[in-house]
């Protein structure tokens, strides 16, 4: 289990306010509070367990442009609470995670209030690359997705291993 929230984790320490240089219209909103991941996919398959359900995520700026993210997800019946920390690079919209081990940039959506949140770096010794959509409400966007897929295709990544998530507000009771 350990091994698929690491891997989630990837997309989930880029949701920030942050200017991606790479986003094409214009700068980023400040991406403090509640967002929702709606998607995810990744370049290699992710051994583990399957995410069944995923709360809101909650994005706090600390001191020095860093970010502190919030999220609870429901895998094979188990709520598993992360709190990662993303550390502020030396370029615009970029991050770090994991004592360095992740890069994570921000790619602004063709769709108003969506982001890609892209991440590459080692887990347990294998380069992976990751993408997951996020949003501002809760509501599945068809077009949204369609252009994830295509941000995502053109960082090499197959849009055949994208998994759409289900919302739940909290962790649901008996899953803890």
């Amino acid at each position: 289990m350990k091994t698929l929230f690491l891997a989630i984790s990837l997309g989930l320490v880029a949701t920030l306010q942050a200017q991606d240089p790479s986003a094409e219209d214009g700068e980023i909103e400040d991406m403090s509070g509640r967002w929702y991941m709606k998607a995810m996919t990744a370049d290699k398959q992710m051994p583990g367990r399957k995410v069944q359900f995923v709360t809101p995520m909650t994005i706090t700026a600390l001191e020095g442009g860093n970010l502190e993210i919030e999220v609870t997800m429901v895998a094979n019946g188990q709520c598993e609470e992360m709190q990662v920390d993303l550390k502020k690079a030396d370029k615009p919209g970029k991050y770090t995670a994991f004592w360095g081990m992740r890069r994570v940039s921000i790619i602004k959506s063709s769709v108003k209030d969506h982001y890609v949140l892209y991440c590459e770096g080692k887990l347990f010794g294998i380069q992976v690359r990751m993408a997951k959509l996020v949003g501002r409400d809760p509501e599945n966007n068809q077009e949204a997705l369609e252009d994830f897929k295509e941000i995502a295709a053109a960082r090499g990544i197959s849009s055949g291993r994208v998994t759409v998530l289900k919302q739940t507000e909290t962790c649901p009771p008996g899953n803890k």
